[in-house]
This record gives structure tokens, sequence and C-alpha cells, in this order.
């Protein structure tokens, strides 16, 4: 399939799909006239590739991590390496809801304080 199809079938741009070929993370033929032509596997792969985004990984890391993540998060042999990777993203999220907490925290003491009695 072509760019165009494989856009309408994901919802995703066809500029975001040559940015994810860019970052190495599609990977299509391309025809004697240059334009790329996608297998059908690559409907599922732009979901997964959204999926990893979604989980707050950058793009570096999804296409380290993303022959392990092909099948969801079912096990893969040989991906069990990636474990520390994914504890430390998660480390990393967690230390960002604490503080997106004590934020909201602070907005609604402020916002308390303000309203009249």
């Amino acid at each position: 399939m072509r760019i165009g199809e494989l856009s309408r079938q994901t919802g995703v741009s066809s500029r975001l799909l040559r940015y994810y070929e860019e970052q190495g993370l599609l990977h299509p033929e391309r025809d004697g006239n240059g334009y790329r032509r996608y297998r059908p596997e690559a409907v599922e792969r732009v979901g997964r590739v959204r999926e990893l985004l979604a989980a707050g990984l950058p793009t570096d890391t999804i296409r380290r991590f993303l022959p392990c993540a092909e099948n969801g998060p079912d096990p893969v042999s040989g991906c069990a390496g990636y474990t520390d990777m994914l504890d430390s993203h998660r480390s990393r999220l967690a230390r960002d809801i604490a503080d997106l907490q004590r934020r909201h925290e602070a907005l609604t003491a402020y916002t308390a304080a303000l309203r009249p009695d």
C-alpha cells in the first residue's frame, strides 16, 4: 500500500509517517518511481509506535524496543533485557505524576484561599 492508504488506515498523517521512517520506525520498500510501498503489517506497526509514544517513550528508545513490542505486552523471547529500560521510564513517569499531584494540590489551596467564605 502507498503512504496515503497507510495514512487513511491508521489515522496518522503522511508527514508523520515520513518522520517515523526518518526515525527508523518504519521501513517501506520503494517502487521504481521512488514511491513508498508499505506491507500490510505496517498498519499494526504504526499502531504499536503510537501506543509506545503515548506511553511516553522517545522515538530512539522505541526504535530499539519495537521488535520486542511487536506482539503488544505479551512476552517475547530475547527481550528480557529491556525491563530495566522500561522500569526507568516507569520511574520517571511516577516522579512526573507526583510532581503534577503537588502542583494540583498547590493550585487547589490557592483556589480555596481566594474563594469568599
